[in-house]
């Protein structure tokens, strides 16, 4: 469990960027006493969905009406095992 500072500390984001994320319903957190505690692998979830922009709606189909391909996937997948 991580207290706001320490979840803003590793998500590389403001603590008030978290607290936002706890407000809006983002991230889960439980209060203990004055504190938000943080689940780890719930800031990773939510950390992970704030480092891409969602894609305008003109450009989530290809030339040939395909799905667009997840490039940021292929390009983490292919960094793992480094």
């Amino acid at each position: 469990m991580l207290t706001v500072p320490e979840a803003a500390r590793r998500a590389k984001r403001d603590p008030e960027t978290v607290r936002r994320w706890i407000r809006s319903g983002r991230l889960r957190a439980t209060r203990v006493g004055t504190q938000h505690m943080i689940d780890e692998a719930d800031l990773a979830e939510v950390a992970e969905d704030q480092l891409v922009l969602p894609l305008p709606v003109g450009w989530r189909r290809t030339a040939t009406h395909g799905p667009m391909p997840n490039v940021i996937a292929a390009i983490r997948a292919s960094r793992t095992g480094r």
